[in-house]
């Protein structure tokens, strides 16, 4: 199949459910309207009362998008969004109400894991039975068997009935069996987050292969690493409409200011009568802080994800010699110049980069946050809130797309930072504006160096030492 060829197309979907207060409401419904229509075309007046006894809810409305081969689609949103509703329907499990998905091709879904299997039947006599509904012949599962049973890696409990299984053993299991069906397209509904790490990361390896494959995949998820990661496209769903589609990164900030439209009041601070006595002296005299003017680049027609309070100005990338520069020798420091124009006033300004590599995993994210920098409890309209942000690239080799972000956060909670959780921390930060593609830089080899022309293997080089210790003819472990 072309990789061009579009495997799935949703064109104008809506899904409508009738909402009944009682069961008795249900069958009013079906026979009042019907009474009323009989005696209507025999010329009897009928009794009054209403004609419809439910209430309407859109799960889903004029949704329209299509995925190609070998394309991953990212499909994200609150709870109630609609997001289960779209995939039943492209599953073919359920009917929209108007519209159509057409889908081209053998369809794997990964909604219930472990809807089709028989509790009493042992975890082979499972296989069997599942793969068959899904539609895989004799010959083809029993080729496939060791390597279903191998990928679940249960052991001796294959030969077990499934009641006695554990809840992450079964699901194991089924994962393994919807995994290895040659599919045109896979859905996957949360699925990805089954098992200890090393299951996961053959979850994600196999997600990999089917993709290289040439197959469609829809990734539900809550977990915005694995849409920016593994997606090259996403739809965001709210209250059962579209509010974007489009770039998964962008697609990943859009969701985390969806409820950020109105930030909570204690977000814009204590107003000051003097906004330079807000300001730490730290930052209000920018000697040697900030560049010259051509060497920044204009952040005006770059996509911007902001709630109307601010937006970034201006960027630039330089090394420690402050010159412009895109590319860099493993090890060395880049410093990100970067300013946003707040149009509201905020509490606490939080500014920070995040670096991901080529196949989208975030190798480093890190700001002022991070760095308990200084910072004013409140900032008022019209504040050019500069950033400067050095680094030290310790890296692999290769390109890197960095983001720029804007968020803020009251001043009592950015005061005990030290004396609180990660939860209740993250949970009180508002989100202001981010450039999810702000720009590149690359990570090459180092032509000046001591040692290996290499720092480290792998995403990133962590602090750490190494030590030997020689024993010259030791008698110590040798048989006897």
């Amino acid at each position: 199949m072309s990789f061009d060829a579009a495997v799935i197309e949703v064109s104008g979907v809506g899904k409508r459910y009738e909402i009944y207060n009682q069961p008795r409401d249900r069958l009013k419904q079906l026979i009042i309207p019907r009474l009323r229509g009989i005696a209507a075309r025999m010329g009897v007046a009928g009794e009054g009362g209403p004609s419809v006894y439910h209430r309407e809810f859109w799960a889903l409305r004029d949704i329209s998008f299509q995925v190609k081969a070998g394309e991953t689609l990212g499909i994200i949103g609150r709870n109630g969004s609609g997001k289960s509703t779209l995939l039943q329907i492209i599953a073919g499990t359920l009917t929209p109400t108007y519209g159509e998905a057409r889908v081209s091709g053998r369809v794997a879904a990964l909604l219930e894991l472990g809807s089709g299997f028989n509790p009493e039947f042992t975890g082979r006599e499972n296989v069997f039975l599942n793969a068959r509904i899904l539609g895989l012949t004799q010959q083809e599962i029993e080729a496939r068997y060791d390597r279903i049973v191998e990928f679940a890696d249960i052991g001796e409990f294959i030969d077990q009935p499934v009641k006695n299984y554990s809840s992450g053993m079964f699901v194991r299991l089924a994962f393994a069996v919807q995994a290895h069906i040659d599919a045109a397209i896979v859905i996957i509904d949360e699925a990805l987050a089954v098992g200890d790490v090393f299951f996961r990361q053959k979850c994600y390896a196999r997600l990999e292969a089917l993709r290289a494959s040439g197959a469609a995949v829809l990734l539900v998820s809550h977990a915005m690493t694995d849409i920016e990661q593994f997606c090259d496209r996403a739809i965001l769903l709210d209250h059962g409409k579209a509010l974007f589609l489009g770039e998964a990164t962008e697609a990943a900030k859009r969701y985390y200011q969806l409820h950020q439209t109105r930030r909570p009041e204690h977000l814009a601070g204590v107003p000051s009568t003097d906004a330079a006595a807000a300001l730490p002296s730290s930052t209000r005299v920018s000697h040697d802080f900030w560049p010259e003017d051509f060497k920044f680049n204009d952040a005006a027609a770059l996509t911007q994800v902001h709630n109307g309070a601010a937006k970034c100005v201006r960027y630039a990338v330089c090394d420690t010699q402050g010159n412009p520069c895109a590319s860099f020798a493993q090890g060395e420091t880049a410093v990100f110049y970067y300013e946003f124009l707040l149009s509201e006033p905020i509490a606490v300004p939080l500014a920070g980069v995040v670096l991901q590599n080529e196949r989208g995993i975030n190798v480093h994210g890190k700001g002022s946050l991070e760095y308990s920098a200084e910072a004013p409890g409140h900032l008022p309209a019209g504040t050019l809130v500069r950033c400067r942000q050095s680094i030290e690239l310790k890296l692999e080799l290769g390109e890197y797309s960095f983001e720029l972000g804007l968020a803020t956060i009251d001043a009592t909670t950015y005061k005990d930072m030290g004396n609180l959780n990660h939860e209740r921390i993250f949970s009180r930060i508002a989100r202001i504006c981010h450039l999810p593609k702000a720009g590149v830089i690359a990570v090459g080899w180092r032509t000046v160096h001591d040692g290996s022309a290499l720092t480290h293997h792998g995403i990133a080089d962590l602090p750490g030492s190494f030590d030997y210790a020689f024993v010259l003819d030791s008698k110590e472990h040798k048989p006897e």
